[in-house]
């Protein structure tokens, strides 16, 4: 199950109390205070896991309370610290104060972490409260308590493609072709309902990440069909393969829109939804070259846009093995210019 916004409640753990405590030996008749401090509370730390795609363990699990800190004793032992939390999050998870919408952290890079809430600091013990005018003291402190919050996690997948186009596109047979990934695939819109993440192999032990996103439909930009749940993953990508259709006519496609028309009906939504989003760079790929009058739909294509359009079948694989060298490509290209 792809899961990709949560709600949890994080909490630090407590310091430790400080311990009243007085040495007390045979032969010693003025000990003095021995009292310990508390153990510091531990820390909650978020961390980024690359071998993690879903934010699918926090569906079930909502209060997240890393350890308390042990109380100090007798003879100045200090009392253990709190053993910190570790919460692992897929990257590219941004994490986000509930109550403030203040974003926390936003974790990219693989290993990177951040410390989300801090633990209490420890107690004194008697032993600290001790000078040369107040040599018995019997006071000491309690533990402070750990900061606590609930926070919003939202997932947005990283990946080097990002697959776009109408319902039936032919996104899920791409990316199973092109890599090892099983997403479903029918011959009904809104096959696929949630983001698939492949790895496709090139020669020379090379390979791209390529995510297929959930079909798009007009009005998706204010929420229509998957509307933001869909838009929110492309941001990540650094390059869109666009997806169109021109192996179905118009007159049986249940649209009577032209392949021009339908891939503006997509421009149009990644316009309204980010500019930085619509200036991605953007390689326009038609689908289902194998039908007849494919090919005169593609060229036809190509002269409305005015930029070349690259053919492929999913079912045959014709054109597979040029797309992905151009995708390479783009990638590279885009790696170069936008380093971050």
């Amino acid at each position: 199950m792809f899961i990709d916004q949560a709600e949890i409640f994080v909490r630090a753990g407590k310091g430790g109390h400080g311990c009243v405590s007085f040495r007390r030996e045979k032969y010693i008749p003025k000990g003095g205070p021995d009292g310990g401090n508390g153990g510091d509370g531990g820390n909650v730390v978020f961390a980024a896991d690359p071998g993690l795609n879903t934010l699918l363990d926090f569906a079930g699990r909502h209060h997240w309370l890393a350890e308390n800190g042990r109380p100090g004793s007798g003879g100045n032992r200090t009392g253990r610290s709190g053993r910190d939390l570790t919460v692992r999050v897929p990257c590219g998870t941004q994490v986000y104060d509930r109550d403030s919408g203040l974003m926390l952290k936003d974790l990219v890079d693989a290993g990177e972490q951040v410390t989300i809430c801090h633990g209490g600091r420890g107690g004194r013990g008697n032993k600290a409260f001790a000078t040369p005018t107040h040599q018995t003291p019997r006071e000491c402190e309690p533990g402070r308590p750990g900061e606590e919050r609930w926070l919003r996690l939202e997932l947005k997948l990283i990946a080097d493609v990002g697959l776009v186009g109408l319902p039936n596109a032919g996104k899920s047979t791409l990316l199973s072709r092109a890599s090892a990934a099983t997403p479903r695939i029918a011959d009904y819109p809104f096959t696929t309902l949630e983001p698939q993440l492949g790895i496709a192999g090139l020669p020379g032990h090379r390979r791209l990440v390529i995510a297929d996103l959930p079909g798009l439909i007009e009005g998706a930009s204010q929420g229509a069909g998957l509307g933001h749940d869909f838009l929110r993953h492309i941001e990540r990508t650094r390059v869109l393969a666009h997806l169109v259709d021109v192996g179905t006519p118009p007159e049986l496609s249940g649209t009577d829109r032209s392949p021009a028309e339908l891939y503006q009906t997509i421009r149009s939504e990644l316009a309204a939804y980010s500019s930085v989003l619509a200036a991605k760079p953007e390689l326009v790929v038609a689908t289902k070259m194998d039908l007849t009058g494919a090919d005169a739909r593609r060229r036809e294509l190509a002269d409305r846009l005015g930029q070349p359009v690259l053919g492929i079948s999913g079912v045959t694989g014709h054109g597979l093995e040029p797309l992905g060298e151009r995708l390479w490509e783009m990638v590279q290209q885009h790696r170069t210019s936008s380093p971050d």
